[in-house]
């Protein structure tokens, strides 16, 4: 649909009446030749970000998908690169998709409100997934990230700024979280992806809860009204345990 390569409206709408680990299973072959692939500026420019903070040891690359995060982790840390996803196409994507040099990731299926990890990382990293986590999961989702941070190490993920109130795409993005909600009120199992729930503020209030220590990044260059296009969440565990 996307490019002559690319999955066709069919497959598309087949992952789109699956649930939400066998739609990406379905989609991983093709899903980086989709738009859904964060874009190598963002990544790039995430790198450059979060290069004054190092250097880091271990990272995670949380809900890494086809490993496009992975990718920035390797540019970032000394030590150990993880990439954790519950779709195991998706881990298969990455895994085929790995580069011949340097060192391998491990690729660890789990869900990310129960990951089996405690302390063990210096940087979490996570692009484009917690539009698949309903606000009522973001504490869970949240606390297993705090878990998995050693103490004073960063949770960072990109927050795009919100479209403007009754523009295109503040009007798309509406139509299509009604659609979700419409599809997933009558077709099970559910597919959970809605875009606009996930903001900062609400944001920036859940993961303070759960003890991180927040602050913000301007990423992309800035909008009109001199807002980031971007900001980098760099969300620190504090403290010695």
């Amino acid at each position: 649909m996307f490019t002559p390569q690319g999955p066709t409206l069919r497959e598309l709408a087949v992952q789109a009446l699956s649930s939400t680990e066998h739609g990406y299973d379905l989609l991983a072959p093709k899903f980086d030749l989709t738009p859904f692939r964060t874009p190598e500026p963002l990544l790039d420019a995430t790198v450059e970000a979060l290069r004054p903070f190092g250097p880091f040891g271990a990272g995670l690359d949380l809900c890494c998908g086809t490993g496009a995060g992975t990718g920035v982790l390797r540019q970032l840390c000394a030590g150990p690169v993880v990439g954790v996803d519950f779709s195991a196409g998706m881990l298969g994507a990455a895994r085929a998709g790995e580069p011949d040099q340097g060192p391998a990731t491990a690729w660890v299926r789990a869900d990310a409100r129960r990951l089996p990890f405690r302390q063990a990382f210096d940087l979490v990293l996570s692009f484009g997934a917690f539009g698949h986590f309903q606000p009522g999961e973001w504490p869970a989702l949240f606390g297993q990230a705090y878990r998995a941070v050693a103490p004073g190490g960063l949770f960072a993920f990109p927050i795009a700024a919100p479209p403007r109130v009754g523009s295109r795409p503040y009007l798309a993005l509406g139509a299509f979280d009604a659609v979700m909600r419409v599809r997933n009120a009558l077709w099970r199992p559910p597919f959970v992806m809605y875009y606009r729930p996930f903001q900062l503020s609400p944001v920036r209030a859940e993961l303070e809860r759960a003890g991180f220590a927040v602050r913000t990044l301007p990423l992309l260059g800035r909008l009109a009204d001199g807002s980031p296009r971007y900001r980098l969440v760099l969300a620190r565990r504090q403290g010695t345990g």
